[in-house]
């Protein structure tokens, strides 16, 4: 079903794109390269390719929503009914596919589109619907997709009585031999129903008699010959019912029918002897096939015909207490389908995993009424009921989930409140403090007053810390000179006055050397400090406006929390009375299902004993022959 997914979105490239190598790529049967544009598509495509669709779903239909897939509208809702469809949501899935899937979309995308969704409808049952889907398909699909399509429009023809149809659909079908087979089959089954039993004869018995080895194939041999036999039994030719009913194994899920029909198909023919063989090795098998209770009496009433009367009134006493025994079993399974909830017993081993609309059922819980639930489980309604509630409790456990967040959530907007309320004071501080307008007059004071050190050409003010302090004692010492404070004078007055001169111009010429340098350094920080005090002033309109803006917006959050539960709670609610309805509604059609064999055992029983009754009376009127001795009866039972 993914592959279905992925060609969908690959068509909506294709129909977008229009490029030649889009299109080679769908004719090859690859996919193009979709390059995800919007970053939520590209979380929905992580899900999805984790086989999460109902996640992937979930945040398309979310982001959608809230407008954040602008590049991948189109891909997104076909990708959607893609995801719909896998998860049997086929009235939401069909809804995109008749709007999306148009004349631009790739034909062989579009017809993959359609058969999925009409496969989908057959399962749920509804014909009308598979047959518009299947028809929708235009020209063929790969070959095994086109054998399957057929015999699925086939069956949808059968299950509606148009079996001329079907006849004329299936009289045409070529494909490999499996296939091949199917479609005999199938064709010999509509024959059947028309009434054409000689001309159905030809392909059930082709299909009866063909070599086959794998299971799937020696299990439809077994349906036609089995189909066949009980075919010719309602059209009274028990000789040939007989020869089609002896080619089913007897170790295949037919053989149990299989033997009981070729038990009256030889008492047809007035071989009860020989109805005894298959009946006596049917009544040794699982008493819950209707097949085999049916035995139970079917071995003593050809003992009976065969004149055996003790053997048959043994057989019957026999089946009564076997039909006693299943029926009080079966009224405790009852009463133990009604104190549980069955479903939840059902998918107690089930994973959340394996979702998806062709899902089944496969292992029962070890219960004692599990036993009894095969037949049950077996019918197509029953298992669609099953998909329905796994679905709902999947949905009640993903609201579960999402109303624990929602408490996550008011936690957020709580925590949000407090910091707000213990920064609303810091922020109006600094707001009030006008701070970038100072750092702009003390950048504009910064600049000029470079610009007087550059135009006095005032090497020191550039100079390091140490350089400064150097040349701030320089001009101390001259001061100091020329204030005649120096203390010392003559000769010794001159040796100063030219060691300061050596020092002063040594490191004049050091400053005058790294002047423009550093001039051009302050000039980079200037400008380094115009790029920060611009962001800063952002932020600050920033911090203006969230000051303003903030209250309001945990305001509606609050608003939509609070909404979100209520409309939570109240899809709990709907989920859990849905649920509940759904369980009762299997659990009556289980309880039916075994009240219906009840029932069945209860007649089985009534006519097991009223045979007794004849055979006991016939034994107590006949006339006693000449010179009988009197004797106790048989050790094998009651004459």
């Amino acid at each position: 079903m993914r592959t279905l997914v992925l060609a969908l979105v690959a068509a909506t490239v294709v129909a977008t794109v229009g490029s030649d190598d889009a299109r080679a790529a769908d004719a090859d049967g690859k996919l193009p390269i979709t390059r995800v544009q919007d970053l939520h598509y590209g979380d929905v495509l992580f899900h999805f390719f984790q086989d999460e669709n109902f996640e992937a779903l979930t945040r398309l239909l979310a982001y959608a929503h809230w407008d954040r897939l602008p590049h991948h509208l189109a891909e997104a809702d076909l990708l959607a009914g893609g995801m719909y469809l896998s998860l049997g949501l086929h009235n939401e899935a069909g809804a995109r596919f008749e709007r999306l899937l148009t004349a631009e979309t790739p034909q062989g995308v579009r017809n993959r589109a359609w058969f999925y969704l009409g496969k989908v409808w057959y399962a749920r049952g509804y014909d009308d619907k598979a047959e518009q889907a299947l028809r929708s398909v235009t020209g063929t699909l790969p070959a095994d997709l086109e054998a399957e399509k057929t015999h699925l429009l086939a069956n949808v023809l059968m299950h509606g009585g148009r079996y001329d149809e079907a006849v004329a659909l299936l009289d045409a079908f070529q494909g490999s031999s499996d296939w091949v087979a199917y479609a005999r089959f199938n064709l010999g089954v509509a024959l059947v129903r028309k009434g054409q039993l000689a001309d159905a004869d030809r392909y059930l018995s082709g299909v009866g008699t063909m070599a086959a080895t794998s299971p799937e194939l020696l299990a439809l041999k077994d349906k036609a010959n089995l189909a066949l036999g009980f075919a010719y039994l309602q059209a009274d030719s028990a000789a040939n019912a007989k020869l089609a009913l002896e080619r089913v194994r007897l170790d295949g899920p037919q053989s149990n029918k299989a033997l009981l029909g070729a038990g009256w198909a030889s008492a047809a023919l007035g071989d009860f002897e020989g109805a005894l063989a298959p009946w006596l090795e049917l009544r040794d098998r699982n008493l819950l096939d209707a097949a085999v209770q049916e035995s139970l009496l079917a071995v003593p009433y050809a003992y009976g015909k065969l004149g055996a009367n003790a053997q048959a009134a043994d057989y019957y006493e026999t089946a009564m207490r076997e039909f006693d025994r299943e029926g009080e079993s079966l009224d405790g399974a009852i009463q133990r389908i009604r104190s549980s909830r069955l479903l939840d017993d059902l998918l107690a081993q089930e994973s959340e995993e394996r979702q998806g609309w062709f899902w089944q059922l496969r292992d029962l819980p070890d219960a004692p009424q599990s036993r009894y639930l095969y037949a049950v489980l077996a019918g197509h309604d029953f298992q669609e009921g099953l998909k329905n509630y796994r679905d709902l409790a999947f949905l009640s456990r993903r609201l579960g989930s999402w109303s624990e967040s929602m408490v996550a959530f008011d936690d957020m907007v709580d925590a949000r409140q407090k910091a707000h309320a213990e920064r609303v004071p810091r922020a109006d501080a600094l707001l009030a403090g006008n701070a970038p307008e100072r750092i702009e007059r003390e950048r504009g004071e910064l600049e000029s007053k470079l610009d007087a050190i550059e135009r006095n050409h005032d090497a020191a003010a550039l100079g390091t810390a140490t350089e400064r302090d150097q040349w701030a004692r320089i001009q101390r010492i001259e001061q100091a000179i020329a204030n005649g404070e120096a203390g010392v004078t003559g000769e010794a007055l001159e040796a100063l006055k030219d060691k300061l001169r050596l020092v002063k111009g040594t490191l004049s010429w050091r400053l005058d050397e790294a002047m423009r340098a550093r001039v051009y350094q302050q000039r980079r920080e200037i400008k380094d400090l115009d790029a920060a005090l611009r962001e800063a002033q952002r932020r600050w309109v920033r911090v203006e406006r969230a000051r303003k803006n903030v209250p309001t917006n945990t305001g509606e959050f609050e608003a939509r929390i609070a909404a979100l539960n209520t409309r939570l709670t109240a899809l709990q609610a709907r989920l859990q009375s849905a649920r509940d309805q759904q369980n009762e509604y299997l659990a009556g059609r289980a309880i039916h299902e075994l009240e219906s064999q009840q029932a069945r055992l209860a007649a089985y029983r009534v006519q097991a004993r009223f045979a007794l009754a004849t055979i006991y009376d016939r034994a107590a009127n006949e006339p006693a022959p000449a010179l009988a001795p009197a004797v106790p009866p048989p050790a094998q039972g009651p004459p």
